[in-house]
């Protein structure tokens, strides 16, 4: 979860990871820390634990979850989302930019192809 809810709830609870950790069935700071940089996600016991913690509903959390990992995207396609969700609004119009010129790029190519 890039620049995520709980990233979010936590600065605006005032609570540290070692604060969430204490509030956490079976979850330790180095855990919580790697929930809150995005490095790993809470399962579902943890999820309720954590909206518990924060006072909003788990599908707050879950609803993240679910639009972040799309079982229709590949890796590759999950990989992308995270980088552009890590960049600031200037680099993803840039980026968007590149990526429409490669697309338009790549469609007038296969249009030539099949002529």
């Amino acid at each position: 979860m890039p620049l995520n809810t709980l990233q979010l709830l936590a600065k605006a609870s005032g609570l540290t990871a070692t604060d969430i950790a204490t509030a956490i069935p079976r979850a330790g700071v180095a855990t919580v820390k790697a929930w809150l940089n995005g490095d790993k996600l809470p399962g579902k016991e943890q999820i309720n634990a954590l909206a518990r913690t924060f006072g909003v509903p788990a599908g707050a959390l879950l609803s993240e979850l679910a639009s972040t990992f799309d079982p229709a995207r590949t890796k590759g396609e999950h990989d992308l989302l995270a980088a552009y969700r890590a960049l600031n609004t200037r680099q993803q119009g840039a980026l968007l930019e590149v990526a429409r010129t490669m697309a338009d790029t790549h469609a007038v190519g296969r249009r030539k192809t099949r002529k």
